[in-house]
């Protein structure tokens, strides 16, 4: 590069700065005017209830772009109501629509899988589906016209933030949709080949010709030649289908063919066919900084859920997540909540991507998968207990184990309602419903950031797995759909008098109104060896203390529990609460089968 070009290219940075610089500040200056805006904006994550939806599956506000604009069948648009793995014409117009709905719920902030444009349709012929959950991505900066467009999804954030409640995005860092093909796969059927047989040096083997001359295994920029594994090309038309268009040339790629899930495959395969990115690649890097963080300057973006975070390697994260953090700042948002998806209910998995990779959170799969064991099959409740002990392996300890999302289900596994049905085949309505909202009680009232996954307060369990947790929430056309069991019984779309929506919001308006059940430190009470009561404290303050009990068995319990010495006076938050300890340290609980009870210390008499 000549040195004209070196400044010209400086002054263009410098500009470009100055020109950012301006736009957060009076970007800062416009919220400085919003009372609603400003409280939100300092609202820790911990206080949130977050509402994770499929905008595909949620509402249709606008049937005009049930097809995105795309001429020709499904298998060109990718819009099929009566198919589970298709567009169903939900979008951004009909979320704007339901907000009353999701805030009455108690839900403050908004959770979305990715709205980015995806590749409509894609898969081998008579396996083909669309990419109706968003993370099939071809253009990274733009709103998927099945959504809607740019100026939907802006008045739908600022629909949120006038309320109070926070929007969050699900992003894809791992790959893109799947449009590069492999010469020596036509039917696209890739088995992984590893770094030592194929190593990057070599073309197709350790004894192909050389190739990439001068790379040295950790400079990713000098690679030249993609063709060390496999041999790459993208298709006929699809030269120029993905954006930023740096993301077309297959170099910014593993190109190693389909990740078997273990070794060094689970970082360098294609995740399920998908096009797998050299994250490792600096351009890599960079431009996917320079993306979200274009959302994030954008938008005003509250967070980022953070797809396959366990399939990208950790100097990625160490690069990216502190800048999304440092965009957030400088754009006004001090508690920017980034959370990644590390599939494993394993706590030691999980704290190393907040110890090595820099994420300030995961979502909690550990608690996911005990909460379940613990409510929806009778383990011993001793199991919440471990799984708590281990929350001081997080970075930062149980400060960061506060900012865990925790959750019962999602759209990949399946949902609460379906896994208590699987543990116990011949259960009736009534312990169904207890049981699926005693769950929702532990994820509300432990510590963790309580994540909803919609459907489930209108009684959704669906038939487990990937596409049977992707309900509709209007009126499904869908028949595995239409014969559901519904939690609770069924009733109209969206009715705010669901028992779940009921129970639920009452969970979430107790949370809101006790600073204790949303940012108290917690302690471990009782446990014990079988199905029964499991209790923690959660303290404010050093001298408040909220007592938390939960009944996991199917007959009522009494039983004393320890509390600290000063809390003598008790009065009931829910429940039936005694009035006063039985003797110093130690209060007399009964709570009902499959039921919880609160009680709120007012200090020593």
């Amino acid at each position: 590069m000549s040195g004209k070009a070196v400044n010209g290219r400086r002054r263009r940075i410098v500009l470009t700065a100055a020109i950012g610089a301006a736009l957060s500040c009076a970007a800062n200056a416009a919220w400085a005017q919003s009372p609603a805006l400003e409280a939100l904006r300092q609202r820790p994550p911990e206080d949130e209830v977050i509402y994770f939806m499929l905008p595909d599956r949620f509402a249709n506000g606008d049937p005009s772009n049930d097809t995105g604009g795309i001429a020709g069948s499904r298998l060109d648009h990718g819009f099929d109501p009566t198919h589970e793995g298709f567009y169903h014409g939900g979008d951004l117009a009909g979320v704007m629509q339901r907000l009353d709905y999701i805030q009455g719920l108690g839900a403050t902030a908004i959770w979305f899988a990715p709205i980015f444009k995806n590749k409509p349709v894609q898969g081998e012929p008579g396996r083909e589906y669309a990419g109706n959950h968003g993370y099939w991505i071809t253009d990274f900066t733009a709103v998927d016209p099945h959504f809607g467009d740019e100026a939907a999804m802006k008045a739908l954030v600022e629909a949120a933030h006038a309320r109070g409640m926070k929007v969050y995005l699900d992003i894809v860092t791992n790959h893109t949709a799947d449009v590069i093909r492999y010469r020596e796969c036509p039917a696209n059927d890739c088995a992984y080949r590893s770094r030592a047989d194929y190593p990057f040096t070599r073309r197709g083997g350790v004894e192909g010709a050389a190739i990439n001359d001068g790379f040295n295994g950790s400079d990713y920029g000098r690679l030249t030649r993609p063709d060390y594994a496999y041999t790459p090309y993208v298709p006929e038309g699809e030269e120029t289908v993905k954006v930023p268009a740096w993301l077309n040339d297959p170099i910014y790629y593993h190109n190693r063919g389909d990740t078997t899930f273990r070794g060094e495959s689970s970082l360098d395969g294609d995740f399920a066919g998908l096009d797998g990115l050299m994250t490792e690649h600096p351009r890599v890097v960079a431009g996917m900084i320079e993306i979200f963080g274009g959302w994030i300057d954008r938008y005003g973006i509250d967070g980022f859920r953070i797809d396959t975070a366990r399939h990208v390697n950790p100097e990625f994260w160490q690069a990216f997540v502190p800048a999304m953090l440092e965009r957030a700042e400088a754009r006004g948002i001090p508690n920017f909540h980034i959370f990644g998806e590390v599939y494993d209910h394993d706590p030691a998995v999980l704290t190393r991507f907040t110890r090595v990779d820099s994420f300030p959170a995961v979502l909690d799969f550990a608690f996911q998968s005990v909460v379940t064991d613990v409510v929806g099959r009778g383990k011993p409740t001793e199991l919440l207990a471990k799984l708590y002990d281990a929350d001081v392996n997080y970075e930062g300890g149980a400060e960061t184990a506060m900012q865990l999302p925790t959750f019962l289900g999602n759209h990949d596994m399946g949902r609460i309602g379906n896994f208590i049905q699987v543990a116990n085949p011949d259960i009736g309505d009534e312990e169904l419903l207890a049981r699926v909202r005693l769950a929702h009680a532990v994820m509300m009232f432990t510590r963790g950031v309580p994540t909803l996954y919609y459907g489930d307060e209108q009684g959704f369990s669906g038939d487990g797995g990937y596409g049977g947790s992707r309900q509709d929430m209007f009126a499904t056309q869908v028949a595995s759909y239409a014969d559901d069991r519904i939690v609770g019984g069924r009733r109209a779309p969206y009715d705010t008098e669901a028992p779940l929506y009921r129970a639920i919001s009452e969970m979430a308006a107790l949370r809101q109104a006790h600073a204790g059940l949303r940012r108290g430190r917690q302690v471990v009470r009782q446990s014990g060896d079988g199905a029964g009561l499991f209790a923690v404290s959660r303290f404010d303050q050093p001298e408040r203390e909220t007592l938390i009990v939960f009944n996991t068995s199917t007959a009522p319990i009494t039983a004393q529990i320890e509390v600290e010495n000063a809390s003598t006076v008790w009065r009931s938050i829910h429940g039936e609460c005694a009035t006063t300890a039985s003797a110093p340290a130690s209060l007399r609980v009964t709570v009902a089968p499959l039921d919880y009870m609160i009680c709120l210390s007012e200090g020593a008499r």
